[in-house]
């Protein structure tokens, strides 16, 4: 199939579905066995052919294999022309480390559709602001696909890696901080790694209007502070539409005195458009949606508060 674009130019990524054939990667972490075995397992009862090499097992101190053999996994998985999707097995650290030894080439025209959350967010910003590709925002296999739809929505999984829109998302829990509509190019990831990337090639640098898609995990409300402060300092927010805050997990002082949702609602008083909090994607207290990442979206605070995707990130 030849090259398909967005509406802002990115090229989608292929489509996949049951009986497509999905690479698993460790670019990050690395994991349980028994994780894997069962993530293995739900790619299989979803209808998918779950494929990998023996370099997903390697081990280092804190990461999984050197980073020549994750970024080689990368590298074989969009270049078999018979993968559809690429999923990593779980996030933690390392996958900027494979950036430096990845190509543009590297990637096909229409490439594998990349998968993941978390510290794979490295990965997501690459693809989506470097190479000009779009990505999923969706479920792992550690503690996600491993668990079933306990802890991940087969749904929204499924979905986003085909050729229709999601359309209209309105999750349980989900709160307005700012009302309005605004709508623009759907980007984001974990804010530790979007921080992380500024001063860097891979810096995270979003269009104008874009909607940003922010989630964390286990920063402390100053922690969560001082890494949207620098994201500010640097221009981040002054170019984005509207703000889309994950549930934010393990985010408040222990004590409960103050809490990630009182930071975020502060932080983002003076912000111009619409303000969502707690919608559940990336690290959340409730099954993962998987989101497509460098399409078209809006989000909307009148009468039910909303995501919604107005276009396809797979052809």
């Amino acid at each position: 199939m030849g090259v398909t674009r967005t509406r802002a130019g990115l090229r989608k990524c292929r489509a996949a579905g049951p009986g497509s054939r999905i690479a698993v990667v460790a670019p990050a972490s690395s994991f349980d066995r028994d994780q894997f075995d069962r993530g293995i397992a739900e790619l299989v009862r979803l209808g998918f052919e779950p494929v990998f090499d023996e370099s997903v097992f390697e081990r280092q101190a804190t990461v999984a294999g050197a980073a020549a053999v994750r970024a080689a996994a990368l590298h074989r998985s969009w270049n078999h022309h018979d993968v559809d999707a690429i999923v990593a097995v779980r996030g933690g650290y390392g996958s900027v480390e494979t950036l430096p030894l990845l190509e543009a080439s590297d990637v096909p025209s229409h490439p594998a559709a990349f998968v993941g959350y978390s510290d794979v967010t490295s990965i997501h910003t690459w693809l989506n602001l470097h190479i000009g590709v779009t990505s999923i925002h969706g479920a792992m296999l550690d503690r996600r696909l491993a668990l079933g739809d306990e802890a991940y929505d087969p749904d929204t999984f499924m979905r986003s890696l085909s050729r229709e829109p999601l359309g209209e998302l309105a999750p349980d829990g989900v709160e307005v901080l700012r009302r309005g509509e605004a709508r623009g190019l759907f980007l984001g990831g974990t804010v530790t790694q979007l921080a992380a990337s500024l001063g860097t090639p891979y810096a995270f640098q979003p269009p104008p209007d874009a909607v940003l898609f922010l989630d964390e995990v286990a920063e402390r409300p100053y922690r969560l502070r001082r890494l949207l402060t620098q994201l500010r300092l640097a221009g981040t927010f002054q170019r984005a539409s509207a703000i889309v805050i994950g549930q934010l997990p393990r985010c408040d002082e222990p004590d409960g005195r103050v809490t990630a949702r009182e930071i975020v609602e502060e932080f983002f008083e003076d912000f111009g458009g619409p303000v969502l909090f707690g919608f559940p994607s990336g690290h959340t207290t409730t099954p993962l949606l998987s989101l497509p990442l460098g399409v078209d979206a809006r989000v909307v605070t009148e009468g039910v508060a909303r995501l919604v995707l107005d276009e396809s990130a797979a052809a």
